[in-house]
């Protein structure tokens, strides 16, 4: 397969911003071209770029068995919100993107051959583009992503992550019920349930956010959100970026969310 880096300036960012694209070989490609191929957006997590998908799982496995077209965008420390100071990391997500993609290899996948998937803040990501963009994907999935915003808040105030925080978010005592809010995205989008795409959430006992994931779950379903959960045995990857990687293998690959995926 080809793994294709390209360095370039966002206008919804304004910053160089390595977007990497896995492309299935020649051999692979059984007729079916780039163009029309199912198409999958992974984000990454806080302390990664775009590259950690393809240095640190089996992406290219998963790549090789479903003819995917993998984008794998950098946001930095973004969170994928557009941000106070102008750069505008969930418009360029969700709207530059998928037009760049279609300048320079053709791609304009339908919604059915469109998905979404990150870990810990992309996961973040994947879902707020998923509840307030359900017309762009078929699937979304979180790994280990923070879905419930309050987290945030109640960090000590000697987390060296705190005023960074405060910076892209604002007041962290208003974040829950604010824009930020992965349930106030859910109960916005729950009015119209059809409309959705299916998520699919996992995260690891061993984790802190277990709890509140299995929370985020329930209220899908008390909503009527189309929602599958998975917990995972294994441990998260140490450190903040590596959360949900470890279990990206075991669930994404032999999970539900790639039979939703399906070949070619």
């Amino acid at each position: 397969m080809a793994l294709v880096r390209i360095d370039h300036v966002p206008e919804s960012i304004g910053v160089n911003s390595p977007l990497y694209v896995i492309l299935p070989d020649l051999g692979k490609m059984a007729g079916v071209p780039v163009a029309k191929r199912k198409v999958l957006y992974l984000l990454h997590g806080l302390s990664d770029d775009g590259s950690a998908w393809q240095r640190y799982t089996s992406i290219e496995t998963l790549t090789n068995a479903y003819g995917l077209v993998v984008v794998m965008p950098s946001a930095g420390r973004s969170f994928y919100i557009d941000q106070p100071n102008g750069q505008k990391y969930f418009t360029y997500l969700t709207e530059e993107l998928p037009y760049y993609l279609a300048d320079v290899f053709g791609l304009k996948p339908r919604r059915e051959n469109t998905f979404i998937a990150g870990n810990s803040m992309g996961g973040y990501g994947a879902v707020k583009a998923a509840l307030l963009h359900p017309e762009l994907y078929s699937a979304a999935a979180s790994f280990s992503g923070v879905l419930a915003i309050a987290v945030l808040a109640l960090l000590p105030d000697t987390d060296p992550r705190k005023p960074e925080f405060a910076l892209l978010f604002g007041d962290l005592k208003k974040l829950v019920g604010s824009e930020h809010d992965p349930a106030v995205w859910l109960e916005r989008a729950a009015k119209d349930p059809s409309r959705l795409p299916r998520l699919f959430l996992s995260v690891s006992k061993q984790e802190d956010i277990y709890p509140l994931t299995g929370m985020f779950h329930n209220a899908c379903q008390s909503l009527g959100v189309q929602s599958e959960s998975t917990t995972r045995k294994t441990a998260p990857t140490t450190g903040s970026s590596g959360t949900g990687r470890s279990g990206f293998s075991s669930t994404l690959f032999w999970g539900r969310f790639s039979n939703s995926i399906g070949r070619g």
